[in-house]
């Protein structure tokens, strides 16, 4: 079974913790991975309704001199709900939370603001006001095999209950590995993946990494060597998986370190890029300030065994932004490692706390000795080696610690 992959995950999210309590809606995710067509489906279900992007010259003059003026309906029909506004890419214009601030402090009529983003909508802070109290936020994120299933939104909870509890049909399983493997190919991000073409997809990942840099990256930051800019996304995906060694591309690039550092911290903001810290508490000779980076695109990374991880990583970032945005907890991913080189790929926790611990494999289903010496010492109660194998189900312990060694795709199927 394959869902609405249209109508995205956090729809009714979006819905029920924004637009019912009269909040605006922050919506901010990757380029092209379906913030548009959120806001156009929620446009469709109302009698009123305006869509409006920074990249349009004449909406651009309107915000500058009567922004107001975009929220004045007066075809509002009976039954049809309140009209609904939506704002692409406007973090682009200067004071803009000022501006928006001003325009729903001062609502003539109940309207729902629905603002998307490409970039994190908190970092563009150009003299603009504070929101706080006034608007809820999401973070929008590329397909993952439980969204394409069309399976339901599980709880934390459930996620753990259904995959320790036992397998899921033969047949359902079988799907799930067939789309483990199609997001393997293709990526996540939904045009490639639905044209399921890979020379598609490789022009469609080189367009993609051009705006990000020529567009977006030079309205955030003014950079004027985005030539060097590009070399560095070059190098990114092969050290996808990795500890982010940001001397060896200083020494590539030759530029400063300070320069590599600050060029990549723009990139996570694009949402290009994102590291995942170490877990350090409790741990002995914990390492606490080397980073893993992973690609918000995992098909930018050619080797198998980092491509699949990557996919996990954004898989389960996918999962813990959504709990975290939803209010089931402040959720977070980092990984375990120490000073002899001892390695847990991913670590979930949950209100700070050790929560689920997970490996991942190509094939070895040989538990990872690192468990016994991480997961006990830090309290977390259950750990998964995921294989990319299907068919894999095997129980081990550490500790007073329940694991499973299980197919990938099993677990991943379980996930938002």
């Amino acid at each position: 079974m394959v869902g609405n992959l249209e109508d995205r995950y956090i729809r009714r999210s979006i819905a029920s913790l924004a637009f019912e309590g009269g909040k605006i809606a922050f919506v901010s995710g990757p380029r092209q991975c379906g913030k548009t067509t959120v806001g156009r489906l929620f446009m469709a279900e109302r009698s009123a309704s305006r869509y409006a992007t920074w990249d349009d010259i004449d909406f651009r003059r309107i915000w500058i001199k009567s922004p107001k003026s975009i929220i004045r309906f007066e075809d509002v029909s009976e039954g049809g709900g309140r009209p609904l506004v939506v704002l692409d890419e406007i973090h682009k214009a200067r004071g803009w939370k000022r501006t928006l601030k001003g325009v729903y402090d001062t609502l003539d009529a109940p309207c729902d603001i629905l603002v998307t983003g490409s970039a994190r909508l908190d970092v563009y802070k150009r003299g603009g006001e504070s929101l706080l109290g006034r608007n809820v936020s999401f973070r929008l994120h590329p397909f993952s095999l439980g969204e394409i299933g069309g399976g339901t939104l599980p709880t934390p909870e459930a996620v753990l209950e259904r995959t320790f509890a036992g397998p899921a049909p033969a047949p359902v399983r079988r799907k799930s590995q067939e789309i483990l493997l199609q997001l393997l190919e293709y990526g996540g991000f939904p045009e490639p993946f639905l044209r399921q073409s890979a020379r598609f997809a490789r022009i469609w990942r080189r367009g993609r990494t051009e705006k990000i840099v020529r567009e977006d990256l030079r309205d955030l930051s003014r950079i004027p060597e985005l030539s060097r800019v590009e070399m560095l996304t070059a190098l990114l995906p092969e050290r996808a998986g990795h500890a982010l060694g940001i001397q060896s591309l200083r020494e590539d690039l030759e530029v400063s370190f300070d320069t590599v550092k600050r060029w990549i911290d723009y990139l996570k903001e694009l949402f290009y890029v994102f590291e995942i810290k170490p877990y350090a508490k409790s741990i002995p000779r914990s390492l606490k300030k080397e980073g893993k980076l992973f690609m918000w695109d995992w098909s930018e990374v050619e080797a198998e065994g980092s491509r699949f991880e990557n996919l996990v990583a954004c898989h389960l970032l996918k999962a813990v932004d959504f709990w975290t945005d939803t209010g089931e907890g402040t959720f977070g991913l980092q990984y375990l490692k120490d000073k002899e080189k001892r390695e847990v790929d991913f670590l979930i926790t949950r209100d700070r706390k050790p929560w689920l611990a997970i490996e991942c494999k190509i094939k070895d289903t040989a538990p990872n000795p690192a468990f016994r010496s991480f997961v006990p010492r830090i309290g977390c109660d259950r750990f998964l080696q995921l294989v990319r194998d299907p068919g894999i189900r095997l129980p081990v312990e550490a500790g007073a610690s329940r694991g499973l060694i299980v197919s990938a795709a099993d677990f991943l199927a379980q996930l938002p």
